[in-house]
């Protein structure tokens, strides 16, 4: 799955994460800093998984890792700031 953003939707990171906006309707959504780790990832061609991984930093906590990666996939696929290629 690769995953990438609509062209009207801009990606600003900040101190504790980023911001996503949708220069369209004028919405924003805030990231933290780990949602804005598997965001990049993702948009990088990353598999979930392998953000998850990332993420983890071992086994103990992959599949919660991974659970939230698919969780927020489907949350900025479902608001329109994400489109999967």
């Amino acid at each position: 799955m690769m995953l990438a953003l609509p062209r009207e939707v801009v990606l600003t990171e900040t101190e504790s994460g980023a911001v996503l906006l949708n220069e369209r309707d004028g919405r924003f959504w805030r990231l933290n800093g780990s949602g804005t780790v598997a965001l990049r990832l993702l948009l990088e061609g990353r598999t979930p998984q392998e953000a998850a991984e990332r993420l983890s930093g071992g086994e103990r906590f992959r599949e919660r890792a991974l659970a939230d990666v698919r969780g927020l996939v489907d949350a900025l696929r479902a608001a329109g700031l994400v489109v999967v290629r």
